[in-house]
């Protein structure tokens, strides 16, 4: 009992401590994107591959590179988040089959909750990387780790 207790103390100090450098985060991050945006507008400029975007102007085109950014990232928050639910489920279900079949059941929930996750995950980044691709812009070169 008192593991639990020092698990969920630890818990509460690791997310007071994401909370608070949340903000020191964003901002560098921010940065980060906004000089990737600036760097793919100059190799748009040189390389003049993509007619749409070459015939954009400079305040466009980063507008529409920072957007992208920020939806791309937003939906890999998203899939991350669908991501953790469906382990969760898989999780949950692996426990109350293995109530009922032992281990043999619990493994092939698992490994079921495992296929299906992964076909989730691809799906979502395939998803995520469309409206990009559209645009013809080049999601590498924007992505911020």
């Amino acid at each position: 009992m008192w593991l639990i207790q020092i698990a969920l103390v630890l818990m509460l100090i690791g997310g007071g401590w994401s909370i608070l450098s949340r903000g020191k985060v964003t901002r560098t991050r921010e940065a980060l994107t906004m000089r990737r945006v600036d760097a793919y507008i100059e190799t748009i400029r040189r390389e003049r591959t993509n007619r749409e975007l070459v015939a954009m102007s400079d305040s466009e085109l980063r507008d529409l590179l920072h957007a992208s950014a920020h939806n791309y990232r937003q939906a890999l928050l998203r899939r991350g988040w669908i991501l953790l639910g469906a382990g969760a489920v898989t999780l949950f279900s692996a426990i109350v089959i293995a109530s009922q079949d032992g281990w043999r059941g619990f493994g092939i929930t698992m490994a079921v909750g495992a296929v299906v996750a992964y076909g989730l995950s691809e799906f979502l980044a395939r998803r995520a990387r469309l409206p990009l691709e559209k645009h013809g812009i080049e999601v590498e070169r924007l992505t911020v780790d």
